[in-house]
């Protein structure tokens, strides 16, 4: 059985920020001039091979604002030679480019593009002849296509922020094949699970990873109704699970812990 800790009642956050040197940024200059709102992607994925596979999201900028010219540019995480989209001059305006569109413009075969590569979208604005890009570049990774049964089986399950190494169970729900549970995170820590199993929400359109508050062991070294849930993304290549864990009882919290689940 692990080592019992105490357990951290957090009351209040004192953040110290420390100086360093700013370095240049190699991107050129960011977010000086007006900067417009760019909308989380969604979907926010492309699928590795299929050129028919895309992306959308949406540029605008706040009441009272605008800029002299607005311009969507790609580059390819490999070499980020940037080249221009098309320029935008009504908004809001939804941006939707599939794969094939997106390796076009950058010059380069689908075929180069790899599960794991990533493609880059940023808003470039012109005001008084000053060129700024927004710090709210889309970083669109390229992903495997999901396949439900990658996502469930034997797992290991490390973390050293919790200090536990072990083996736990993951099963898709049959009715929503993005829905999965996770059982034997407790037992991890030597503890009973007569609660649980943990559920988890895998999106289809971005493959992040939201688990649901749920309480899997009803005594945990003496306090009550043991708890885990978070927040990560899934691997469709290969099933694993990277998350960050909140782990609780009802007399209070140890925080985030940083988990990985590899598939066996």
């Amino acid at each position: 059985m692990k080592k019992f800790r105490t357990i951290i009642m957090i009351t209040t956050l004192i953040i110290t920020a420390f100086g360093c040197e700013e370095l240049p940024d190699p991107a050129g200059t960011r977010g000086l001039g007006v900067v417009p709102v760019v909308s989380e992607p969604n979907p926010g994925i492309y699928i590795n091979g299929s050129a028919s596979s895309y992306i959308s999201f949406e540029v605008d900028y706040l009441s009272g604002t605008s800029a002299d010219k607005t311009e969507v540019v790609v580059s390819h995480g490999k070499n980020f030679e940037r080249v221009k989209l098309e320029e935008l001059t009504t908004f809001p305006a939804t941006i939707t480019y599939t794969l094939g569109e997106a390796v076009d413009a950058i010059g380069i075969p689908l075929s180069s593009v790899l599960a794991g590569d990533v493609i880059y979208f940023e808003v470039v604005t012109t005001v008084d002849g000053v060129i700024t890009r927004s710090n709210a570049a889309q970083a669109i990774p390229v992903v495997c296509n999901y396949d439900p049964a990658l996502a469930a089986g034997n797992y290991h399950a490390v973390s050293a922020d919790w200090q536990v190494d072990g083996a736990v169970t993951i099963t898709v729900d049959p009715v929503d094949q993005y829905k999965v549970y996770v059982a034997g995170l407790s037992e991890l820590d030597g503890l009973t699970e007569d609660l649980g199993p943990l559920v988890m929400h895998i999106s289809p359109a971005t493959l992040k990873v939201t688990a649901d508050r749920t309480v899997l062991a009803s005594d945990a070294f003496g306090y009550h109704n043991f708890a885990y849930e978070g927040s990560g993304t899934f691997n469709s290549c290969n099933g694993k699970y990277t998350m960050s864990f909140i782990i609780s009882v009802d007399e209070g919290s140890w925080g985030a812990n940083a988990f990985t689940l590899t598939r066996q």
